[in-house]
């Protein structure tokens, strides 16, 4: 396993338990490569976090509980392979473009990358549920946005609910950026709250081309709802590390697949 974050190795070991149950201190440590030491204090971590029940040995689930990253933690994580994700998807923009963008962190990189001709008054117009999307382009001169309203999920910092379909409902967009969770050849794109599946949904449906915007931790990862299915998607924009299997196997499907 290539070297990774203290924050992504806590990601991905909250994410095992999820999926597997149960996972056991030796197999993390020789897995991640860390001491034994280490792998206790991400799991004290963990614990204190409500992510998981520490048990002899090892770790398992929380009953009754599906806890995923709040998107500070997700901010933490696969950074590199995130702002190269962004600034890709940036260039596709064009000016008069309608553009979607759902509360994913990679989707914050796509608004940090546009390009500063395209961030003055009537140039694009976007539309998003994100606070901290919002937060970022309301920074630009003279910005054309659209805040969608609703319930605010405060661990995703975005608004979902009947308020935001139903604004949602009444638009039609160039492209829709989304990103995942989880995105596997069977169930296609995940997420781990219904609401936040909810308005994904309805952005792809409203656009007359969606673009799936994820690092490649997320390939085979399969989520708790789900959202598309693999060919309801026209671009899939991923990053180098991606599983060469699952990325032809995509295309094959007639989905446009980028490595960046």
């Amino acid at each position: 396993m290539k070297e990774i974050s203290t924050a992504e190795r806590r990601s991905q070991i909250a994410q095992m338990v999820t999926e597997k149950g149960q996972v056991y201190v030796s197999d993390l440590v020789e897995m991640f490569n860390v001491s034994e030491v280490s792998i206790r204090r991400d799991l004290t971590l963990l614990e204190e976090s409500k992510r998981l029940k520490r048990v002899h040995g090892g770790a398992i689930p929380i009953p009754g509980s599906f806890r995923t990253d709040s998107f500070e933690e997700k901010q933490k994580l696969h950074n590199d392979a995130k702002e190269r994700i962004g600034q890709f998807a940036a260039s596709l923009i064009q000016q008069g473009d309608i553009i979607l963008l759902d509360s994913g962190t990679t989707t914050l990189e796509i608004v940090h990358n546009i390009p500063p001709a395209l961030r003055v008054s009537n140039m694009i117009n976007m539309v998003s549920n994100s606070m901290p999307l919002s937060q970022e382009v309301l920074s630009w001169p003279s910005p054309n946005l659209t805040v969608l309203g609703g319930i605010y999920l405060p661990d995703y910092q975005a608004t979902v609910g009947p308020q935001t379909l139903s604004q949602l409902h009444e638009l039609t967009a160039d492209i829709a950026f989304l990103g995942t969770d989880g995105l596997t050849l069977e169930g296609g794109a995940t997420t781990a709250n219904v609401l936040m599946a909810e308005v994904d949904r309805m952005m792809a449906d409203h656009a007359r081309r969606t673009v799936l915007v994820t690092d490649s931790s997320k390939f085979g990862r399969k989520g708790f709802v789900p959202v598309k299915k693999v060919s309801a998607y026209q671009t899939i924009i991923t990053d180098k590390d991606a599983p060469m299997d699952m990325v032809n196997a995509i295309r094959a499907m007639g989905v446009e697949v980028l490595l960046v």
